[in-house]
């Protein structure tokens, strides 16, 4: 069933191109959380990270997508629940790992970066072992401009680094001054991709998950060209509009009795619509901008 729902969305992805619509396809996944060890205490079981991920590549490969991002997480870092963590200094090594597994697709990765993935790690680190130049930055593919968002800041504006745990984000005013520059020069549909959530509010902590998300928020509808954020962090579909921003979040990739889960995305800059197709558990939407 999967493959003839799959044929179908190939069958659209080339009515539209027919149709002088320039469609952009891409494949996202989020909250991989590789690692060698399983988390038995939060039902995590991680050591299905190489049969899951080569499963995302292989489909985004037949697929030919123009492009692929992980929403963040990506490793899991060393502190599992339940066995025995093993020697920490091998956390870099497991990354390089799943690094290798990603790179099967056969065109351009994107990485956004996680809380986990400075748990063991910091970000000159994380970023030399998966060869990126930035955390945050941003990139053009046909007609539509993405942004990849940082937010593993301390409320100072430092790096967070071999923090070992932790889920709050933030993004520091030099960062903040740079995306709403970056908004500015473009004028193109614009998709932000973002780690934790930026439509949530912690109510035992009285304030939001990105603790500067009210003016994030603000400066997204100020721009006018975001019509979605894309996010990950929860572990679970969710989806609401703010202000006439489709707020995304992702089913995780890793396995935790579910079934391997990501997202076939269908940009169509003619029907003005994101068309996301659910693989696995993934909620699939047609969203309108």
């Amino acid at each position: 069933m999967r493959r003839l729902a799959l044929a179908g969305v190939l069958v659209l992805a080339l009515i539209l191109v027919a149709a002088g619509g320039e469609a952009i396809r891409f494949g996202v996944i989020a909250d991989v959380h590789a690692h060698d060890t399983d988390s038995p205490i939060e039902g995590k079981w991680m050591t299905n990270t190489e049969a899951r991920l080569t499963a995302f590549t292989d489909a985004m490969n037949e697929w030919k997508a123009d492009f692929v991002i992980e929403l963040g997480d990506f490793i899991n870092g060393w502190l599992v629940l339940g066995a025995n963590p093993g020697d920490p200094a091998r956390i870099p090594d497991v990354l390089a790992w799943a690094e290798g597994l990603y790179a099967g697709f056969d065109g351009p990765r994107h990485h956004v970066i996680g809380n986990h993935d400075v748990y063991n790690l910091d970000k000159a680190q994380y970023r030399s072992i998966l060869g990126i130049e930035a955390t945050s930055y941003s990139f053009d593919v046909g007609p539509y401009h993405f942004v990849v968002l940082d937010v593993q800041f301390a409320e100072d504006g430092t790096d967070l680094a071999h923090t070992y745990t932790g889920v709050a984000g933030f993004v520091p005013e030099a960062e903040f001054a740079w995306l709403r520059d970056d908004l500015a020069a473009s004028d193109r549909p614009t998709i932000l991709f973002v780690h934790q959530m930026l439509d949530a509010y912690i109510e035992e902590w009285g304030r939001p998950l990105i603790a500067n998300q009210p003016e994030i928020q603000a400066a997204l509808v100020a721009d006018g060209d975001v019509v979605a954020v894309f996010q990950g962090h929860a572990h679970e579909n969710a989806y609401r509009e703010i202000d006439g921003i489709h707020y995304v979040t992702f089913e995780a990739l890793v396995d935790q009795g579910t079934l391997p889960s990501w997202g076939y995305v269908t940009l169509d800059p003619a029907a003005r619509t994101i068309e996301i197709f659910g693989e696995g558990e993934q909620a699939s939407y047609v969203l309108s901008y």
